[in-house]
This record gives C-alpha cells, structure tokens and sequence, in this order.
C-alpha cells in the first residue's frame, strides 16, 4: 500500500552529565578540581532522500531516539557528543506537530536538512565552579535532559499540475498519452492507490509535471474513501484540470461532478478553490450526437467564462494539445513559485511557566538558568535566523529580558544561557 502518512514518536539525546574530580599527582599536593564537561545529546534531524517515494519505514517502526551524551572525565577531558539521528524522508514531506496539526518543517525546495529537535547539553563538570571561597567544589551540573515530540509526517506530491476526477474519467489515460508517466489503468474504480508524477515536454525547454492522483469520492473531505489522501497531495499544486466523463459512459452528469468537487475541496482547504482549475471534458469520442443539449456546452454555459472548458479525448488524443498549452500559459501567468508550507510551529511555545532566575557571576556576566531555560535552548535550533528569531520572542514574551532589565543589564553585556553567551542589544 502507499504510505503517505505516519506517526511517530521523537527524542534528541540527553545530555552526559558534568565530572566530580580532583586533580592527584605526585608533586601536586593542592591540586584543584579537574571534572570535565558532559557530551551534548544527539539531535534528530530529518533530511531529504531523492530516492524514496513514500513513507512505508515509518509505518512499521515509530519510535526514534537519538543518543545520549558520555559523561565528563577527570583530567578536564570533555565526554564525547552523541551522533545525530538523521531520519530520511521524500521531498515533498511535511513535518507536523501531532496534536495540534501545526507545520514544523516542510521539507521540499531548500529544506534538504532541518534540525527539528536540539540534543541536551552536556552538563558542566566541576572544575567551572572553583572560586576564591570554594576551592574544592564537589558538585557538577548534570546534563540537560533531551526534548521528546510526536510528530506526523505527510507527504505531498509537487507538481505544478494536478488532474481532479472522480474513478473511471480518464485521468491515468490523459497523464500517459501526454507524458513519459506509466500509470496503471484499468477499468474499475480506485486504479490509482498512489499519486503518478509526469514531465509534460512541449518542445525548446517548456512543460510542466503533472499529477495523477487518487481518485475522489463523495464524503472526500470527511476522509471517505480515498478523499484525505487525494486532497493531502493536491494542496501543492499551483493549478488543477477537473477531467470529467462528458459521455456520461457512467451514467454520471458532468456538471453535478465539476460542482460535487468544488464542494469537496472548499469542505477541505479553503484556499484550494482559489487556485486556478480548467475543465477537462474527456470522451468526447464517445458522446452520443443525438444527445440534447450536447454535454461540452452545457459545461461551458455552467462554468465559463470563470473555469475554460476544454474538450477532450485522452484515447485518439482530439484537443489534448490545446489543453496543455492552456495550462502552460496560465503557470507562466503565475510565476514557477512553488508551493510552500510556512513553519506554524515551534515546540519551545508549548513550554510552561518553569522557574528561572536571573544572577551575576564574578565576571560581572549576566547568568540565566533554570529549567524553562534548559527546555526552550533543547527546543530551538538558534543555528536558523527563524530559531533565532523564535527565541529572542520566547525570553521577550516570557518576562526574561524585564527581569534581566530590572538586575541592571545594559547594552553590550554578556548574558550566559548554559555555555551559550550572547551580547545584550535593546
């Protein structure tokens, strides 16, 4: 079966706990602490598999933890960080937090590699905490614990184009006569269980890929049959072709068809009625010429001058090549900007009122800890300028740039964040 979604649960590794120790040599009789730094945890990234098509691993295993971090040793010697986990997915994935359903990372264009889950930092061995009235400190920071998320993952074809169309209208024949595309078809209905992609070529550098994808039903939207899966992968495309029975081979009314799935994409995705659509009216070769009024005007007279109608024969191949230079000319219209989902989600949002505390060290730095601090740095990834973004919010909206303001910060100090150091800026 076509996977194209799945559940699954995700854990960056923990980080190796700071080292208690002390140096002892021979000679050395007032050695001082010398407890190396813990390993930072593993992250989870997700990178993209030019070679996967769908996301059949992920049904079957849906646990995903990354490593933990050693622990320090004495001697100042650093335990050593864990290896991310990278899992691989097919272009066109998009990443979702599971409960509320809120884009993480859409993993297509530029998103080859995105770092969903930061590894816990290693704890600070002993050695960081030696000051002129404690010499010998006996304690260590532990390692900070890695953060852990369910996630859904949905995969959405791309393609510039996608063919609408209940079972049986001929869209597998349209995407195989017009394209290098080898789609199964086969008289009997839901033929399609998984989306085919096809390069339309129109000659000197121009075409466009087209998308046969499963088939609809009434109750789509409501997930019947098929309709999720369908309806999952049209929201990439950039333009839509409702190909419909004109002949009424089925016994089926062509324009209740084009209506019944408007009805069905609005009850969906609201936007997805915005994106521009052309009728396809296929089997023309089969329409009956004693049949009044004849069903190509009657598709016009419903749907034009709003939605072209176009009409068609995908078996002799009648009218198929002013179809697809139609759907050309209105790409060209809008420009070769792909569909892309827009990051709704940062998990550091969900992280509840924790205690922190706001201190100086003797180097006059400002010092944040605590563990509302540990979880958001284990949530955000500040390498991306939108992590980044995401975290200056988190400590303006939380409070914590007040509280740093009322202990007296100024512009250019240091403030600390375990490890991390950054210049305070109004």
């Amino acid at each position: 079966m076509f996977a194209d979604q799945a559940k699954i649960y995700i854990k960056a590794g923990d980080g190796g706990n700071g080292h208690v120790s002390f140096r002892r040599e021979l000679y050395v009789p007032d050695g001082g602490p010398d407890g190396g730094d813990g390993g930072n945890g593993g992250d989870i990234v997700f990178a993209v598999d030019k070679g996967m098509t769908t996301l059949g691993d992920y049904r079957h295993r849906r646990k995903y933890v990354a490593g933990n971090g050693e622990e320090g040793r004495k001697r100042r010697c650093h335990g050593a960080s864990a290896e991310d986990l990278i899992l691989k997915v097919p272009e066109g994935t998009v990443v979702k937090e599971a409960e509320s359903g809120k884009v993480i990372a859409d993993m297509s264009g530029e998103n080859q590699r995105v770092v969903i889950l930061k590894g816990g930092r290693g704890g600070s061995g002993n050695q960081h905490y030696a000051t002129a009235t404690m010499q010998a400190p006996k304690y260590a920071q532990p390692g900070q614990p890695g953060p852990e998320l369910w996630v859904t993952l949905e995969l959405k074809v791309i393609a510039d184009v996608g063919l609408l169309g209940y079972p049986n209208v001929g869209k597998s024949t349209l995407l195989s006569r017009v394209s290098n595309a080898r789609p199964k078809i086969a008289n009997y209905h839901f033929t399609t269980l998984q989306p085919s992609l096809g390069v339309v070529d129109l000659g000197e550098g121009q075409g466009f890929v087209m998308a046969d994808i499963p088939g609809l039903i009434d109750g789509a939207s409501e997930g019947v049959g098929l309709g999720h899966d369908f309806l999952r992968h049209i929201e990439r495309t950039r333009l839509l072709i409702h190909v419909v029975d004109a002949a009424g081979t089925e016994g089926r009314d062509p324009v209740e068809d084009v209506k019944a799935i408007n009805r069905e994409l609005g009850q969906y995705s609201m936007p997805l009625l915005e994106v521009p659509q052309i009728i396809a009216a296929n089997k023309t070769d089969a329409i009956d010429p004693e049949v009044k009024p004849d069903p190509v005007q009657r598709l016009r007279e419903a749907f034009e001058p709003e939605t072209p109608v176009y009409p068609i024969s995908a078996a002799t191949g009648e009218g198929v090549q002013e179809l697809l230079w139609a759907a050309y000319r209105l790409l060209k219209e809008q420009g070769k900007q792909p569909v892309f989902f827009e990051r709704e989600y940062f998990p550091a949002e969900d992280i509840p009122d924790l205690p922190y505390e706001v201190s100086r060290n003797e180097d006059g730095e400002f010092v944040v800890e605590g563990p509302m601090i540990e979880k958001m740095l284990g949530y955000t990834n500040l390498e991306s300028e939108k992590g980044f973004l995401f975290f200056q919010t988190f400590l303006r909206d939380r409070g914590i740039l007040e509280k740093l303001e009322e202990a007296g910060i100024q512009e250019g100090d240091t403030v600390r964040m375990y490890g991390l150091a950054f210049d305070y800026y109004k």
